[in-house]
């Protein structure tokens, strides 16, 4: 770039540059390393792959940033860093959507036909199916766009199927009738990660009357389920219970329908529920179906997977919805006078975080995979430190979570995904990767949950079950970057499946990043108009429904939107903070304007020094150079450790504290047109390596503004993003000059604050003395920054001040303060007295309103709490005044 471009480009616009430069990054081939070398000397990390219908969300945004800073950071290590990309089929999903599409044309999915439905899907994956990837190249990620990845794509397929066979084969995969979580909204089974718990639903709960079959009685019952007392098989009382031990063995009559029911002891029964008489219901309860087995009991379904009664429901309920059998039911109980009791229930219950409906536990005829056997495996490689979990709570959730693992219902009721390749003929049954070649077989209706397919993502992506260069140049990966809500449904899976299937752990470390809430601490959602869209900080667009301040975010770019990201997580849930995005963009600002302010000041100077190494001449040259260093060092630190707010605050903390606001400030005197020549080219060569060298290691969290400096610094070739990262360099670590400096920089803060407070006008000079050790290389640093004449000459303006009028303590001493007309300390006791008088009057009035009973009674808690804490703030202010 041209000086004339330079100066008439003022500032860095992201929605003019960021375009540009990811196109070059693109074209650059740089998001696609070879595949060479092994795991050891390279780097890698699996995407979790988002679900082809998904538009990029903020956990998308902060996951994909994370990642992007690993993997960047890892390119300019030197090491072939390949970030594994690609998209899941995401079956119930990606069904939905066509089949709401479908219903808006008049048509369905039974309509068509499953050939011709599945046919639609694929036509809207490849309608749609990108959206979210071009979202992701907005924000700067570079995943391998170049091998991208389909959980459906023919290579993929070949190693789920594979992976269904040899686990049927050894005996883990089996089909069996059992109790599964049925989601009514979706027509198919859900796991039990796929369920929300939800708190606070309110039933009613029904005590109703079983009489004895031997007409001596009766034992009642507590239930919020009434219509599932059709498939009532037992009711079953503690063995301790001594209310009911001469009952245990007889029979009760179960009403409306008749049947004899044994009444069973079992330890589960909880005696302070209820009556302390439980109905078994092991064809809709999961811990009835668990004593049902264990007593040897009848399972009879009465609710069936369409959601309505069924033939054994009895003929007056066969055909009804659960809502409408539930009525009819409570209303011939009512009549036949065996309702005892109803009272208000407030308890939790199961719901499809798929469809939001409520879940129906049913007995049904699934695939199931046994996970004991391979949770042993994942357990020890957590425990012996193949696998470090980050942070290190998460680890002890993920083995309590393995040491008490169920079998897993894997078949779903689905058409769209992964069709369990088992063939049926008669009563014979074929299982095998491709279909058997006798005519007559019938293949099993059902998919794979879509978590399985997923499980296999680190290695099937690469190229498994052959033994591609991909698969021995990045596997295992390094890291995983996940929320903790899929710990369980993926991350532990994947540890399963890999040990299993690719002789080895999938990732080295798993991240559990942060979860970003709304501002008020609710879930970020667009039902609840508390939903951020990325690209709307990024490129400007309609705040949220629910935030308070309404209005279009700023253009931030896409720089901004990282940093505060970054900036904002943690490994604990956060709150959205929009400063911290205002943050990232006055850092890019900061950096661009001082960057382009240096390359237009050193001037001829600029290319003498350009492969140079710095050339200190002062004190501040070597403390800057030394801060770098430690810049340098901890950002490394800190990525390693994955302290990611951290490293975004401390590059910070460097570039917008360090660099500019004091080190270009106390060296802007010396890049003057008046200078000594040497000098300024030591200068320029200091400063062009001191922003080359920041510049290139703030890349990975801003890489759009550190590209465009790159090209506009003398001594830089190429693109950035393809570079070296810089590495500390011990040499340049200068601790006597970092004490120095960091006493002079205290003495300004000092001086400056002192300065307001007397109110001496922005532009006066003050004269005083400084009577301070330790200041030798530094006084006329602190009196320029500070506006102090340390020779006593205050404006220079030949008269030499007065006596001293006030004593300031800076390190090392003290500055006494002559004289002058520029400090006249009586009228700064005069504005700090009016001060207090009106505090005191505000806290008056403030009291008074406190006090007030009337007021306190009828404001609302929040104003209250308003005035109380307004009271206290100026108690405060008081105090220090």
């Amino acid at each position: 770039m041209s000086s004339g471009d330079l100066q008439a480009r003022t500032r860095f616009e992201p929605a003019e540059a960021e375009p540009r430069i990811l196109a070059r990054w693109l074209e650059s081939g740089l998001v696609h390393p070879e595949a060479a070398g092994h795991p050891e000397e390279n780097f890698s990390i699996a995407i979790p792959p988002p679900n082809v219908t998904g538009a990029l969300h903020m956990g998308h945004a902060l996951n994909w940033t994370i990642q992007d800073v690993l993997i960047r950071t890892n390119r300019m290590r030197g090491r072939r860093a390949k970030w594994i990309f690609g998209t899941d089929h995401a079956g119930i999903a990606t069904q939905r959507q066509v089949e709401k599409l479908l219903e808006s044309e008049g048509t369905s999915r039974t309509e068509l036909g499953r050939e011709r439905f599945l046919e639609r899907v694929w036509e809207w994956r490849e309608r749609y199916g990108g959206e979210i990837i071009e979202q992701g190249k907005r924000l700067g990620a570079t995943p391998d766009y170049e091998d991208e990845r389909f959980t459906m794509d023919e290579r993929y397929v070949e190693a789920v199927l594979k992976v269904f066979v040899e686990l049927h084969e050894q005996g883990l995969i089996y089909r069996d009738h059992y109790m599964v979580n049925w989601d009514p909204g979706v027509r198919s089974a859900i796991s039990d990660l796929e369920v929300e718990e939800r708190e606070g639903v309110v039933d009613a709960l029904y005590s109703i009357a079983y009489p004895l079959a031997s007409g001596e009685g009766e034992l009642v019952v507590a239930t919020v389920r009434p219509e599932t007392m059709l498939a009532d098989t037992a009711v079953a009382v503690h063995p301790d219970d001594e209310r009911y031990a001469a009952l245990v063995g007889q029979e009760v009559v179960l009403p409306l329908i008749g049947r004899r029911l044994p009444i069973i002891a079992d330890e589960y029964v909880k005696t302070d529920f209820g009556t302390g008489a439980l109905k078994i219901t092991p064809g809709h309860d999961p811990n009835d179906f668990e004593i049902g087995r264990r007593h040897g009991l009848e399972e009879i379904s009465v609710i069936g997977e369409d959601g309505l009664m069924t033939a054994a429901a009895g003929d007056s309920y066969a055909g009804l919805t659960v809502a409408d059998a539930q009525a009819r039911v409570i209303a011939d109980l009512e009549a036949l006078g065996a309702i005892r009791a109803r009272e208000e229930y407030v308890h939790t219950v199961p719901f499809s975080q798929r469809s939001g409906e409520r879940i129906e536990p049913l007995i049904s005829l699934q695939w199931f995979m046994n996970m004991e056997e391979l949770a042993g495996s994942a357990i020890d490689a957590v425990r012996d430190g193949r696998i470090t979990i980050h942070p290190e709570s998460q680890s002890r959730r993920y083995i309590d979570w393995l040491e008490n693992i169920r079998p897993w219902c894997i078949s779903r009721q689905l058409w769209w995904g992964h069709q369990i390749p088992v063939w049926y003929r008669g009563s014979e049954t074929y299982v095998g990767a491709t279909a058997p070649e006798e005519e007559g077989w019938e293949q099993d209706p059902d998919v794979l949950d879509t978590w399985f397919s997923s499980g296999l993502w680190p290695f099937a992506t690469l190229g498994w079950p052959q033994r591609t260069p991909e698969l021995e140049a990045f596997y295992p990966t390094d890291v995983l970057s996940t929320g903790r809500d899929i710990l369980f449904l993926w991350v532990a899976r994947m540890v399963m499946l890999g040990l299993r299937f690719a002789g080895d752990i999938p990732f080295e470390h798993v991240y559990i990043h942060s979860i970003i809430q709304a501002p008020d601490g609710r879930r970020m959602s667009k039902s609840l108009g508390t939903g951020v869209d990325p690209l709307a900080l990024v490129e400007g667009g309609p705040r949220p429904p629910a935030f308070p301040q309404g209005g279009d975010f700023p253009a931030y770019g896409a720089d901004a939107v990282r940093f505060g990201l970054l900036a904002m997580s943690s490994t604990q849930d956060v709150r959205f903070s929009e400063e911290k995005i205002q943050q990232g963009q006055a850092l890019a600002n900061k950096l661009y304007n001082a960057t382009r302010f240096v390359v237009l000041r050193v001037g001829d100077e600029a290319q003498a020094p350009a492969g140079a190494g710095p050339q200190p001449r002062t004190v501040e040259d070597r403390w800057i150079l030394s801060r770098l260093q430690a810049a340098k060092t901890e950002t490394q630190a800190r990525l390693d450790g994955f302290d990611f707010a951290k490293v975004a605050l401390g590059l910070y903390d460097f570039i917008y504290g360090e660099l500019c606001d004091w080190y270009l400030e106390i060296v802007k005197p010396r890049l003057g047109p008046d200078g000594d020549g040497d000098a300024r080219t030591a200068l320029a060569a200091t400063l062009l390596h001191v922003l080359r060298e920041t510049v290139a290691a703030a890349h990975p969290v801003i890489p759009f503004v550190t590209e465009e400096l790159w090209d506009l610094l003398p001594g830089t070739e190429g693109l950035l993003a393809t570079g070296t990262l810089p590495a500390p360099d011990g040499a340049l670590v200068d601790p006597e000059a970092e004490a120095q400096m960091s006493q002079a920089i205290e003495a300004i803060r000092i001086l400056r604050g002192w300065r307001d407070s007397v109110g001496v006008r922005p532009g006066a000079i003050v004269p005083a003395t400084l009577n301070a050790r330790g200041y030798e290389a530094t006084a006329e640093r602190v009196a320029a920054l500070a506006r102090f004449a340390f020779d006593g000459d205050g404006d220079g303006d030949g008269d030499r001040a007065g006596g001293e009028v006030a004593s300031v303590a800076v390190p090392g001493g003290t500055v006494a303060v002559l004289e002058s007309a520029e400090v006249d300390l009586g009228a700064a006791e005069r504005r700090l007295e009016e001060r207090r008088a009106t505090l005191r009057s505000e806290i008056v009035r403030a009291e008074r309103k406190l006090s007030n009973g009337g007021f306190v009674a009828k404001a609302p808690p929040a104003v209250v709490d308003g005035e109380r804490a307004k009271l206290e703030r100026l108690r405060a202010e008081l105090e220090a005044l």
